[in-house]
């Protein structure tokens, strides 16, 4: 290896400067949003979740420092393993963890907690990387697609038994790395289709007035297709089919989701539903992000922060803290960060020449879009809440941990990209 050309100078040092941006931001923002203005905590005080995360910033920095040590084909060998070791634990957890806000997430060992579903993430990643760049991989062949839904369905469906279903729908975003690799947009759009009319069963009271406009479509389409009876049948199934779903929503909504999930979703269609119960968390969002107009009131000067008005404001609602004390502009900082860090990560799966590390690079960039767009979209009333971090930012060591491990393997198969022109 010439001089000027060790793994230091090959790591694209821009993605680590935005990592690091973000959790130095979180870091302050946490300590901001667990501040008592009548009894301040030293800001290295292990007593709050602050101290607490700058252990698990320590950890995650070794962790980082060790991954780009580490060859880069050992993620290409460990991805089955990795994959398996996590469902397995995904397992466990359902026997050993005891329930908290609904779901047995959590492995513990005295004060210690393990969430292995943030882990999963990055493990299903490696595995459906390793997967699609099989030699004779083709999206289009019944069982290779089957495999792929298995590899992502798995760990997701036993997230779903722990009664985790933010984090599980974390796991639909590999359709859109599927897409990239060739797969047809007719998933795609039956899953947004299907999400269309799952809210719009909700909002309309009167079915009837949605069967008109859908009639009227496939009357519309069947009398355009008329030579051919083949296509006929297919737009009437089609129509029969769509008015069916909209038919079912509501018992689907009644037997298949908790009190609480449904909950969320009626104050997301209804904000003023319940203000004091479900709609509490998001109101109170909104009002501590509002107040914070556009320059903020300062920091450690917020008043919904300081007073405890916003729940879990360290970990799922973060984002109101800055909203409130940094105001617009502090906001849109933030978002810029995150837009540019997920910029630089696309940059870095488009440029890779071995799939695998294409494919896995899509999967982190699409994980970390989820996060960022649903945490974001539901302190700010735009989505239901679902309980998931905002990467880098919230409270959480196994959160901040997996990301981080997440985002430096994509970081040390980049700096290797050129050793993978065999591949």
């Amino acid at each position: 290896m010439r001089r000027g050309d060790g793994i230091v100078d090959r790591i694209d040092w821009l993605t680590v400067a935005l990592y690091g941006l973000l959790v130095l931001a979180g870091l302050l923002n946490i300590y901001a949003a667990i501040y008592d203005i009548d009894n301040p905590a030293p800001f290295f005080s292990l007593s709050h979740n602050a101290g607490k995360q700058m252990i698990f910033i320590g950890v995650a920095v070794v962790l980082a420092i060790s991954i780009l040590a580490v060859d880069y084909k050992v993620y290409d060998t460990l991805s089955y393993p990795l994959w398996a070791l996590f469902v397995f634990l995904l397992i466990v957890v359902l026997f050993v963890a005891r329930e908290v806000n609904g779901a047995k997430s959590w492995i513990e060992f005295g004060s210690f907690r393990f969430q292995p579903s943030e882990f999963t993430k990055f493990a299903t990643a490696l595995a459906v990387a390793k997967y699609i760049s099989r030699p004779n991989f083709k999206i289009a062949r019944l069982k290779d697609a089957a495999i792929l839904a298995l590899l992502i369905g798995v760990p997701a469906l036993l997230i779903i038994v722990q009664g985790d279903m933010g984090t599980a729908l974390v796991f639909s975003v590999f359709i859109l790395v599927l897409f990239r690799e060739g797969m047809s947009p007719i998933p795609l759009i039956l899953g947004v289709s299907a999400a269309v009319i799952f809210l719009l069963a909700l909002l309309v009271q009167n079915h009837f007035y949605f069967w008109i406009p859908v009639a009227a479509i496939s009357g519309i389409a069947i009398f355009f297709n008329r030579k051919s009876v083949k296509r006929m049948v297919l737009i009437l199934a089609a129509g029969i089919l769509v008015i069916g779903m909209f038919e079912s929503v509501g018992y689907a909504f009644e037997n298949f989701l908790k009190p609480h999930q449904q909950n969320r979703i009626l104050v997301l269609l209804n904000p003023n539903a319940d203000p004091l119960g479900a709609g509490w968390n998001v109101t109170q969002s909104k009002i501590a992000i509002g107040s914070g107009g556009l320059t903020g009131k300062g920091y450690l000067n917020g008043t919904q922060t300081k007073f405890d008005f916003v729940p879990e404001q360290s970990t799922d609602f973060i984002f109101c803290t800055i909203g409130e004390e940094q105001g617009w502009l502090g906001s849109m900082i933030l978002i810029v960060l995150f837009m540019a860090l997920l910029l630089r990560v696309t940059q870095l799966a488009e440029r890779q020449k071995w799939r695998f590390a294409r494919v896995y690079g899509y999967s982190v960039a699409s994980i970390l879009f989820f996060h960022f767009a649903i945490n974001i979209g539901m302190t700010i009333g735009l989505f239901p809440v679902i309980g998931i971090p905002l990467p880098f930012f919230s409270y959480g060591g196994s959160s901040l941990i997996s990301f981080t491990i997440m985002l430096f393997i994509l970081i040390g198969l980049d700096a290797n990209r050129m050793q993978m022109l065999a591949h």
